[in-house]
């Protein structure tokens, strides 16, 4: 087997490798393309002023969220384990401090518990499927598409249904291994996905706004850029590359030494980027032609799209084809929030790849019950964080579990994890070393290092202060 330590110190992967450079793109693209580019991706646009919110976040991709994939590509290569051991041994080789294990685990942690909730939202586009194909949504009224929303999410039955059946398909194929499982459902989902995409890209250019659409989209207005709308920029390019939760460094276990790091990584950003581009261009003709708001927020993909493709010839058909992309967009990222858990299990309590993935998918499964009963019977169970529930931008209410979950990992758990990381690769590992796994000290990895050692933190650290409140705390001490 090919080990990428150099020396006598060398390390193979437990878990087998990706057959091919493509399949590991494939499988890293299929991680991060998920609900975000294309359920959050088009509403936080149309939000934050089209044009000019594209072109900011296109830069924070680039000069943030790249060298963080890069960092934690090349650490997980160089450890060839689960996220947490390969942290403690790279930690303790680099660094003589096995304590690094620490930020593996928050990675594994902050995965397991964002597929809770996510395997809750991907279960309602299991159940829109339904919808879509059995006409629901044709010649509906907002009002009564609106009402079919609420009596969905508020039916405990269903929601929990859905929720399982997700997790049941998410631990089959983690439960087949890196060839037969992950590889295999990559080298499908994600080809199918844009596939479905194109499709629907094609529907949309005929319906008569597709110029305002990309309009929209490409022509930048930066007297509706404010400083808030950056910072949003910034945190999506770094969630939607799904960095920080352990799935990327969990990949690069399995890449071979041949494989470029670089090279790879400039691929994904593009495939990820594109995808959630064509996203917007899908979505925003179909808002324009109806004369709905391209900014309405999460209901745009749940309540006003349905809207939008009741009102079109042969709408049920191209919805259902639009919620069959949504869940094979959410079933990649999936497997990648679950692989480190999985990966560690095998290795630690000497489980097979079945018996770790059904531990872990049940445990998923019960934390995520508190998500699901979130819209429903728990809905008035609130607690520690305040949220906006009418959209008005006020925050009136205590949050669910479901809303407190979502801001523990978003919030603290990913960019805490992600700036140190970075911070691991940049400053603790040696030069010689992280020269090694990126091809050498050319020009590439001289850019990497000064990035991953000054911009990207620097970044991250600006975006989590906003985030957790420090940074309007300083502007109005000062300001």
């Amino acid at each position: 087997m090919p080990s990428n330590q150099s020396g006598d110190a060398k390390r193979t992967s437990l878990h087998g490798f990706w057959s091919s450079r493509m399949v590991f793109i494939l499988a890293v693209t299929g991680s991060a393309v998920g609900l975000g580019n294309i359920w959050k991706f088009p509403y936080i646009a149309g939000q934050n002023g089209g044009g000019a919110f594209v072109l900011v976040y296109l830069f924070c991709v680039v000069l943030i969220g790249m060298p963080v994939m890069m960092s934690e590509i090349l650490i997980g290569r160089r450890g060839r384990r689960n996220p947490v051991t390969t942290m403690a041994l790279l930690g303790e080789e680099e660094g003589g401090s096995r304590h690094w294990q620490w930020v593996g685990g928050m990675g594994v942690l902050a995965g397991i518990l964002i597929l809770s909730y996510y395997s809750v939202i991907a279960g309602w586009t299991l159940g829109y499927i339904v919808k879509s194909a059995a006409g629901a949504f044709t010649g509906a009224s907002a009002e009564l598409i609106g009402a079919e929303f609420g009596a969905f999410v508020g039916d405990w039955r269903q929601v929990v249904l859905v929720h399982s059946l997700f997790m049941g398909l998410t631990v089959f194929v983690v439960a087949r291994g890196v060839e037969r499982g992950l590889e295999q459902a990559v080298k499908i989902m994600v080809p199918a996905l844009l596939l479905l995409l194109l499709i629907l890209l094609g529907y949309s250019m005929t319906s008569g706004h597709f110029g305002e659409g990309v309009a929209f989209m490409f022509t930048p207005d930066f007297s509706k850029l404010t400083w808030n709308s950056v910072l949003v920029a910034l945190g999506h390019a770094f969630f939607t590359l799904s960095l920080g939760m352990g799935a990327i460094m969990a990949y690069g276990a399995y890449l071979s030494d041949e494989t470029s790091i670089t090279e790879s990584s400039i691929a994904v950003v593009i495939a990820d980027t594109f995808i959630a581009l064509l996203a917007g261009l899908v979505i925003f003709p179909l808002v324009f032609a109806n004369g709905l708001n391209p900014a309405s927020g999460p209901g745009l993909v749940f309540q006003t799209l349905p809207l939008a493709f009741g009102q079109m010839p042969g709408g049920a058909f191209f919805s259902t084809i639009f919620f069959i992309l949504l869940s094979f967009a959410a079933w990649t990222s999936a497997l990648g929030l679950m692989e480190p858990a999985v990966a560690w299990v095998v290795e630690h309590l000497n489980r097979t790849r079945a018996q770790a993935a059904v531990m872990i998918g049940s445990l998923i499964w019960a934390i995520g019950l508190g998500s699901a009963l979130s819209t429903n019977v728990l809905s008035n169970f609130r607690f520690l964080i305040n949220v906006d529930t009418n959209g008005d931008g006020i925050m009136d209410a205590k949050g669910t579990i479901f809303d407190n979950i979502d801001y523990l990992t978003s919030n603290i758990m990913l960019p805490l994890g992600g700036l140190l990381i970075v911070v691991f690769a940049g400053w603790v590992m040696c030069r010689n070393s992280t020269a090694d796994e990126l091809g050498g000290a050319g020009a590439s990895f001289k850019i990497w290092r000064f990035l991953a050692r000054y911009l990207a933190p620097m970044g991250i650290l600006f975006v989590f202060m906003k985030a957790i409140g420090i940074l309007d705390w300083i502007v109005a001490l000062f300001g």
